[in-house]
């Protein structure tokens, strides 16, 4: 069990999402970058799509009423036990009646807290995810808040002694305020005028406050389309890029809609989804065009390096055969 004695900007419960169900109007959510929830789990013993927590910016205080394992995984917001400060990408031991609290954000929006046995709440359409505009998934259907505990899986043996091997850590990816995003063309990319092309692959955009998990809406040169165009909703996913009438580009984030008719110019590749999800309102970023065959390259080479990492994890752990 652990409690949540602060509640912080916005603590959720997340996994990978809901899969299956966007065709009933059902949005997937899941964790703004997999790919720290991912390590953060395999980190500490635990499946890759295990339920950890999503924290944003500001960090909650969460107290630990027993002996537990966690890594933290994403951005760095300066976590620390009793105060003092600990490393990310790497397993630690947390003792019964420690507290772990976060500082000032140093790298990145957001981190992942995955716990050996992960956070157990139940399962709704087959994903712990919370989805808190319909209430959905996680804790009660909503952001963590003072006072809330959560319950933990059962951690096995090997997975409580992970903390204790030494302090090997994983590489943590570099989390730049003013990124470089690689991106394919959208359905819709050749209805935009010559110049919107020009200036979507040329110039820089900022990130606006009123981003959110659904989207992050940017601040730049407007596009435009060569002439008015009628279009019918069709399916969007992660990293969609859609440009309403005004002209300023959105990306559609983890808690998108299922269809959207507005155009798209883009699609943000998988791989830079991470990169995306940890800018905050103000953070300036450029977009660059690869081919489709680049972007199934890249993520070809992102899975290779998440395979060698399971391995060299199990080895640290002692589980290797």
């Amino acid at each position: 069990m652990l409690t949540i004695h602060k509640s912080g900007m916005q603590t959720t419960v997340q996994d990978f999402g809901r899969t299956g169900f966007q065709k009933y109007g059902v949005v997937a959510s899941g964790a703004m970058d997999p790919y720290a929830l991912r390590i953060a789990n395999l980190l500490v013993g635990n499946e890759e799509n295990a339920a950890a927590l999503e924290i944003t910016l500001m960090g909650p205080s969460i107290h630990f009423d027993e002996d537990h394992v966690i890594s933290i995984c994403g951005g760095n917001l300066t976590p620390q036990l009793d105060s003092k400060v600990v490393g990310c990408w790497r397993a630690i031991p947390v003792a019964k009646g420690q507290t772990l609290t976060f500082g000032k954000p140093r790298s990145g929006s957001r981190c992942y807290v995955a716990v050996a046995g992960g956070i157990d709440v139940p399962a709704v359409m087959g994903s712990r995810s919370t989805y808190a505009r319909a209430e959905l998934g996680g804790y009660e259907g909503r952001a963590l808040d003072s006072g809330d505990q959560l319950a933990i899986g059962e951690a096995s043996a090997a997975q409580k002694s992970a903390a204790h091997n030494g302090s090997w850590f994983v590489p943590s990816p570099s989390y730049s305020p003013n990124p470089v995003i690689r991106i394919t063309k959208g359905r819709q990319f050749e209805l935009f005028s010559e110049q919107s092309r020009k200036h979507f692959l040329s110039e820089t955009f900022s990130v606006n406050s009123q981003s959110d998990r659904m989207g992050y809406r940017l601040d730049g040169p407007r596009l435009a389309l060569t002439e008015a165009q009628e279009m019918i909703s069709e399916a969007v996913v992660f990293g969609s890029i859609q440009v309403p009438a005004d002209g300023n580009p959105i990306i559609l984030m983890a808690d998108r809609q299922t269809a959207g008719g507005y155009p798209k110019i883009a699609e943000v590749i998988t791989v830079d989804l991470p990169l995306i999800s940890q800018l905050k309102p103000g953070d300036r970023l450029r977009f660059k065009e690869v081919s489709v065959e680049e972007a199934q390259h890249l993520l070809k080479l992102q899975e290779k390096k998440i395979n060698s990492l399971k391995q060299a994890i199990k080895y640290k752990r002692g589980e290797a055969r």
